[in-house]
C-alpha cells in the first residue's frame, strides 16, 4: 500500500520535506496548498519556514480549515520548526495566530539567530539506531508540555521533539540531512492510524 503524505506548501522548505519522505517506499509524497489536496492525505507535514506567514496564508486560503478537519479526524501531522510553533497552543510572548492542538508551549527563535545555526547528533525515544542527526536553524524549543504529551527529546536540557496522539512536533529539521528515521516513525504513524 502506498500512503500519500501531504507537505503543506505555501511557504518554508517543503520541496526538502517532499524529496526526503519521496526516498522511503510506501510514500507519495505531494506539495499541498489547497483545502481538497489536504483532505486526500494520509498524513500532512507543516514545515519550517516562517510562522506568521504560513499562519496568515492558511487561514486566507480556508487551510487551517482543512488541516483542522485532519486533526479532528486523527491523522497524523508533523510539523517542524515553524510547524512546531503553528501547533503548539501557547507561545511565549506572542499572540500571532497558530493552530493550537499540541497541548504544549514554545518560544520562537529560543536559539538564537540564523547564524546560530548549528547540527548536533540527538538521541530520539522511539528512534532506534543510535543518535540522529539534528539540524537547528532559528529554531524554537518546548517551555512546557500537559501531561499527555510524550517528550521524544531535548538538547541541552531543552525539549526540542514531542508526540501527542497522533500529533509530532520537531524544532530541528529533520528533511536537511540523509539520515531517514525520522520520516520513517512518522510514516509509522500513519500506517498505524490507517489500520
Amino acid at each position: 500500500m502506498t500512503y500519500r503524505i501531504g507537505v503543506l506548501s505555501v511557504q518554508g522548505d517543503f520541496a526538502e520535506h517532499i524529496a526526503a519522505m519521496n526516498d522511503l517506499d510506501e510514500v507519495e509524497a505531494i506539495g499541498v496548498k489547497t483545502k481538497d489536496a489536504i483532505r486526500s492525505c494520509d498524513g500532512l507535514i507543516i514545515p519550517g519556514g516562517e510562522s506568521t506567514t504560513i499562519g496568515k496564508l492558511c487561514r486566507r486560503f480556508g487551510l487551517d480549515e482543512a488541516i483542522g478537519a485532519l486533526h479532528a479526524a486523527g491523522t497524523p501531522i508533523f510539523g517542524t520548526c515553524a510547524g512546531l510553533i503553528l501547533m503548539a497552543k501557547y507561545i511565549v510572548d506572542s499572540d500571532q495566530w497558530r493552530l493550537g492542538y499540541l497541548d504544549a508551549e514554545v518560544k520562537r527563535n529560543a536559539f538564537g539567530r540564523q547564524i546560530d545555526s548549528f547540527e548536533t547528533d540527538l538521541p530520539i525515544v522511539g528512534v532506534e539506531g543510535g543518535q540522529a542527526r539534528a539540524v537547528f536553524i532559528r529554531g524554537p524549543y518546548v517551555t512546557r508540555v500537559e501531561p499527555n504529551v510524550e517528550v521524544l527529546a531535548t538538547y541541552a536540557d531543552k525539549i526540542v521533539m514531542v508526540r501527542q496522539g497522533h500529533l509530532l512536533g520537531a524544532a530541528f529539521h529533520p528533511e536537511l540531512t540523509d539520515d531517514r528515521r525520522v520520516q520513517r516513525y512518522f510514516l509509522e504513524m500513519v500506517k498505524a492510524a490507517a489500520q
